[in-house]
């Protein structure tokens, strides 16, 4: 397991309606704050601030198609242009098992990055691409 090191930074929360959003950093929109969303746009904010991953080279929850099935990743960082690292995140709640390996390596499939990230905002998990298998490493890769 790799440790998460969150910057003091923390996202922009706002209420309107009765109801509580977050702001995305990347996608520039307000979004109903989810136990996925708070992971999701922590985990941003440690990348950028923390890891020093260029924001203009990060995509949020775009759609992509696995065989018929139209599916959508959390997080892919670029690097010249090519996917440099994929993120699944889930709720602070849900263990990291093999079905979450299982899902983030179907979306690889199509997105073909050299690394894979799991985490669910307290635990983080890490694998780069060695050959046509991934091994676990214990840090998350420089930029």
């Amino acid at each position: 397991m790799i440790k998460i090191d969150y910057p003091n930074i923390k996202p922009k929360i706002k209420n309107e309606n009765e109801k509580e959003f977050i702001f995305c950093v990347i996608r520039k929109r307000w979004y109903i704050i989810t136990p996925e969303e708070w992971v999701r746009q922590n985990f941003l904010l440690f990348l950028i601030h923390t890891l020093n991953y260029p924001a203009s080279l990060i995509a949020v929850e775009k759609q992509i198609a696995i065989g018929e099935l139209k599916k959508r990743f959390d997080i892919v960082v670029y690097k010249n242009s090519a996917p440099f690292l994929i993120i699944e995140c889930k709720e602070i709640n849900v263990q990291l098992s093999e079905n979450t390996i299982t899902q983030v390596l179907h979306y690889n499939k199509t997105i073909q990055a050299m690394y894979i990230i799991i985490t669910n905002g307290v635990t983080c998990v890490a694998y780069k691409k060695n050959g046509i298998s991934f091994q676990e490493i214990l840090q998350l890769p420089q930029f």
